[in-house]
């Protein structure tokens, strides 16, 4: 299996540094500089999470020269926070794309979903021969949930909004799928949610307000992440290389999510990888599972990524899960 097609749509409106900040009541150097935000993007009034993923979607089938009747399975990776309530997208992903015969389901590991994705077509291509393409597309804009008078959700303030898609096919050109690695830390279940709005507690006149990403425990979820955030995120690309039958001395680029500068420069050192050897999202925010695709979308623009180069990509969804896929460049990649 390989990454075939790529396909990014990122809305034109774009959030400062300096906006962030005096929302946020926080220095702009520290936004910049520790945050890791210069600007970030922001959603316009058309810009919903289906629709971002199906243009997104469009292009990769575009760059791959096929429509949407190509189409075998379509993996929508598209937030829970969407244009609908308890809605389910990859019908209408697979509508607005022609993709008449496709088959299909939503997945949702928050942040990691992606990976997941890469999983389930994994299984997809071993186990169904008649399949020949799945397409994964997703849709983002977590960042209307945040409050920037929050300071215990200080590390969602990265939150942005756009699309991505991965066209997947059984054989290449492009980005052969080696190796995959998943973790979950149970113990953060709980840490970070909306706190309203489900069976829980049902929306109310007076608790509309309260519809905002929260952090339950702020002072065990810092000591827990402190402890395991990097050690894990490590653990899991080491994983995924070690079934690819390699190292981190092997890799070439590391696609990672956006994360506090700090935080990046720690897994960039933990595998001996060199600055130039991944890029930092600090001119597009954090689009949450797409994090992987723009990476990949950015690096191949930049020529980091050439015959034969071993990639790892790497992330991470509150709930809290990990994961990591290791892939190598065979023939080029439609980006």
């Amino acid at each position: 299996m390989v990454v075939h097609s790529l396909g990014v749509y990122l809305p034109e409106k774009r959030i400062t540094a300096e906006e962030l900040a005096a929302w946020a009541n926080l220095p702009a150097e520290v936004v910049r500089e520790k945050l890791g935000i210069l600007e970030k993007t922001a959603p316009g009034s058309e810009d919903h999470p289906a629709d971002m993923a199906l243009w997104a979607a469009q292009t990769a089938l575009e760059k791959a020269g096929l429509s949407g009747k190509a189409v075998d399975w379509v993996i929508s990776i598209v937030e829970e926070h969407k244009d609908y309530p308890v809605w389910a997208t990859a019908p209408y992903l697979a509508l607005g794309l022609g993709a008449s015969r496709a088959k299909g389901l939503d997945l949702n590991q928050k942040c990691a979903s992606f990976m997941g994705a890469l999983e389930v077509a994994r299984g997809l291509f071993a186990t169904r021969k008649e399949v020949e393409t799945v397409l994964v597309t997703g849709g983002y804009r977590n960042g209307d949930l945040v409050d920037y008078q929050d300071p215990h959700t200080r590390f969602l303030y990265d939150l942005a909004a756009g699309g991505a898609a991965a066209l997947l096919t059984r054989k290449g050109p492009g980005l052969r799928l080696l190796g995959l690695a998943h973790r979950m830390d149970p113990t953060l279940a709980l840490a970070v949610k909306v706190p309203v709005g489900g069976t829980r507690n049902p929306f109310a006149l007076g608790n509309l307000p309260a519809f905002r990403l929260r952090v339950e425990n702020p002072r065990a979820m810092k000591e827990r992440l402190d402890r395991t955030s990097i050690p894990t995120f490590l653990a899991v690309i080491r994983e995924a290389l070690a079934e690819a039958g390699y190292t981190e001395a092997d890799l070439d680029y590391l696609a990672l999510l956006h994360m506090k500068r700090s935080a990046h420069r720690a897994v960039l050192e933990g595998l001996g990888l060199r600055d130039e050897q991944s890029i930092y999202l600090e001119s597009f925010g954090h689009l949450g599972q797409l994090d992987p695709i723009l990476s990949l979308k950015l690096a191949w623009e930049k020529g980091l990524l050439r015959e034969g180069s071993l990639v790892a990509l790497a992330a991470a969804g509150v709930g809290y899960f990990y994961g990591a896929a290791v892939l190598r460049l065979e023939g080029g990649l439609y980006a």
